[in-house]
């Protein structure tokens, strides 16, 4: 069966099945309704990740130190033997890999460990996240606003491109952003469940871990978390010291959970830690890996991951706060402007690193949709309200179709990852030492080798063979091999 007709069934089981989750969300059959919203979300999160190789940017590296993760859990590799001399403040080819936070990489170990090393089993986690922030979505919806916004912002969060295309490793910081979206939907998800329970202390426990783990995933904008819940609570009339209880709780508990992996890596890697610690503060005062970009790059960013009439909703969100002093719209506002302010501030520009405010788009999208339904039957202008409801799906849905790729043609499985496989299947031994190799780092995911993409000198060859190395040299139509076959031990691999 080809991608195209693959794609084909992709598409005709999502519509069908978008189609019944919203008539059953008519007819009140709530649960079967977000059932088939989950099921259609998991159906195009599981295509995308069918992608039968690792993706360059960034997956690529965050998949060799997962499965590096799985023999040492507390010592992050790149390069698990360092053969050759490497600059620690080069990410791409270092040995201690600090470069992210651990828990995504921890949990992508644990899908490498149980399902075994393919791109596949390392997607999953990412996967099962992705889908039930979907179900966290319609929840948050539903208790700001009812089962109609919720069911609306839960589909626009299942079909969402960009969301998709991360959870599959298509795109920049794939999964990395996915955790880190998930664990602060789900703090803000016991923020709003905390306010109509005075005096809970699991679920103030239950916001500080879930915070401290979107820490543990990305870093300090999880913690955009308080702010959105202390305007949860400004309907409270008495501003004292029990009203921030909840917070310092939740606050210290974020320290418990985040603070010793911090610790940890300063005692036991200081260079490492320090240099990456540094590095964070570049991407404010620097433009990092040509990532530029305007003061608003963020602010015309929205249009293209949201639909172009996103501003819409967001102008009307900004009346309506200020107009109704709706607490519930304040904290949405906040979810949403914080993170575009600071990061409109930074040098450094990446569409991902504002993903974490996108739920707060759906539930702002489905609120301004359904006040616009209401609208219509007292407006003048039915044709253009109409033309604007159709239009915040109707972009939307364009979105995810040109981001899912559904008739791509391009084949799941390329030629060369299957090179990778038959290399890792010929060269078992440990202290192997490949080069020459195009793709060293998807090489040594498959393989139980080091890999590099150069060949040192032949003196350096001959040093690495007196330290116990087995070194290979692959075979390509750009290299003259007769002058290695001369030096004795080394083993000259034809994959061609």
């Amino acid at each position: 069966m080809t991608n195209i007709q693959i794609g084909g069934i992709v598409l005709l089981s999502c519509t069908c099945v978008f189609i019944w989750s919203w008539l059953s969300n008519q007819k009140k059959s709530y649960f079967l309704s977000v059932v088939l919203l989950l099921l259609g979300g998991i159906i195009l999160r599981c295509f995308v990740s069918s992608d039968n190789y690792l993706h360059k940017w960034d997956e690529r590296y965050h998949a060799l130190v997962a499965k590096n993760l799985i023999e040492e859990p507390f010592k992050p590799m790149l390069y698990k033997q360092a053969v050759l001399p490497y600059d620690h403040k080069d990410w791409n080819r270092n040995h201690v890999w600090l470069h992210k936070q651990p828990v995504p990489l921890w949990t992508m170990a644990i899908g490498l460990k149980i399902f075994g090393i393919s791109p596949f089993a390392l997607r999953i986690p990412t996967i099962l996240l992705s889908t039930i922030a979907i179900l966290l979505t319609y929840l948050i919806g539903y208790h700001l606003y009812g089962r109609r916004v919720a069911w609306l912002a839960a589909f626009l969060h299942a079909i969402h491109g960009l969301i998709i295309e991360l959870t599959g490793g298509r795109v920049a910081t794939d999964h990395i952003d996915v955790f880190f979206m998930f664990f602060i939907e789900l703090a803000v998800y016991f923020a709003i469940i905390s306010v109509r329970k005075d005096k809970n202390w699991l679920l103030w426990i239950l916001i500080g871990i879930s915070t401290g783990f979107a820490i543990l995933s990305k870093w300090l904008p999880a913690l955009i978390v308080f702010p959105i819940w202390l305007s949860l609570n400004l309907h409270r009339k008495k501003l004292s010291l029990q009203f921030f209880v909840p917070l310092l709780i939740s606050f210290f508990i974020v320290i418990v959970i985040s603070a010793p992996w911090q610790i940890y890596i300063f005692q036991t890697f200081p260079s490492e830690a320090n240099w990456e610690s540094s590095y964070n503060m570049m991407h404010f005062n620097q433009v990092l890996s040509g990532r530029s970009g305007s003061f608003f790059y963020h602010f015309d960013k929205i249009r293209i991951i949201y639909g172009e009439l996103i501003y819409l909703p967001i102008l009307w969100l900004i009346y309506y706060t200020i107009k109704k002093r709706s607490f519930k719209l304040l904290a949405l506002g906040l979810w949403i402007f914080i993170p575009i302010l600071f990061f409109s501030l930074a040098k450094t520009k990446m569409q991902g690193y504002t993903l974490f405010i996108a739920p707060a788009i759906f539930v702002v999208s489905a609120v301004f949709w359904e006040y616009l339904s209401i609208l219509k039957k007292r407006t003048r202008f039915l044709w253009l309200t109409n033309l604007i409801l159709a239009l915040l799906l109707i972009l939307p849905i364009r979105y995810s179709f040109e981001r899912v790729k559904l008739f791509n043609s391009n084949e799941k499985t390329p030629h060369w990852t299957l090179k990778l496989e038959t290399m890792a299947e010929q060269v078992t031994e440990s202290n192997a030492v490949i080069f020459n190799v195009d793709s060293p780092i998807e090489a040594m995911f498959y393989g139980n080798f080091t890999a590099y993409s150069s060949i040192p000198k032949k003196r350096k060859l001959i040093n690495l063979q007196t330290k116990g190395y087995d070194i290979y040299i692959l075979k390509s139509e750009n290299l003259d091999v007769s002058s290695y076959k001369s030096i004795q031990g080394i083993t000259i691999l034809d994959l061609q």
